[in-house]
């Protein structure tokens, strides 16, 4: 499973890319607003640093705004992917921007037949939202679940993207499923390779070893 960070946050970027752990970004408003920087340069400057896609959210609600701004972010880089709500208007401009070759991903995927049709209409990434399922008393990994059976069976390229991944667990799960990609926040990221034997040993080992009296 691919990791991808659910930022924009630099910083954080080149920490995970760092690592040799970082396949892609996503972004949205919210969190490009957080950040306090010009949308079109802060996007610009993470494909600077990941080669990976870089999803980056239009904020308009009508299919032709939709498409106008799909148009102008890919003019940032040439890896930026334009991320489109699940609604009609969304999904039809979903259709018209994926007959000019503007990587899609649809966001805000809460059920499987949306999935179904965002696949259909030539989606390059369906970005299920599995933690806000999980807080209305929803079973967000399920989704996972019914969506990898529905590409698996009809052998849609559709990248399956598993979104709003709260902690470690989910991104387990997750890829168990067979999800494609796994979005997170920094937070849950720096938690994936943490475990508390591993200090602990790693504290004994080091103890153990000042014992010897040798230099390393």
């Amino acid at each position: 499973m691919k990791f991808f960070l659910d930022t924009a946050n630099l910083d954080q970027i080149k920490a995970a890319h760092d690592m040799g752990l970082l396949d892609g970004v996503t972004t949205n408003p919210s969190l490009v607003a957080k950040e306090g920087k010009d949308f079109k340069t802060l996007v610009n400057e993470i494909c600077k640093i990941t080669a990976g896609p870089v999803s980056a959210e239009v904020v308009s609600t009508e299919c032709e705004a939709m498409v106008r701004e799909a148009r102008d972010l890919r003019k940032i880089a040439s890896n930026v992917v334009v991320k489109l709500p699940t609604t009609a208007e969304g999904i039809k401009a979903l259709k018209i921007c994926s007959t000019e070759g503007i990587s899609i991903n649809m966001t805000l995927v809460f059920q499987p037949i949306q999935a179904l049709i965002v696949a259909k209409v030539g989606a390059a990434f369906c970005s299920p939202f599995i933690g806000r399922l999980d807080d209305v008393g929803e079973d967000g990994m399920q989704l996972i679940r019914d969506i990898r059976l529905i590409y698996d069976n009809y052998g849609f390229p559709t990248q399956l993207l598993a979104a709003s991944l709260r902690h470690p667990m989910h991104v387990v799960e997750a890829a168990k499923i067979g999800a494609d990609i796994g979005t997170m926040p920094y937070d849950v990221f720096q938690k994936l390779w943490k475990h508390p034997l591993t200090d602990i040993g790693l504290e004994r080992f080091l103890s153990d070893w000042k014992k010897t009296g040798a230099k390393p």
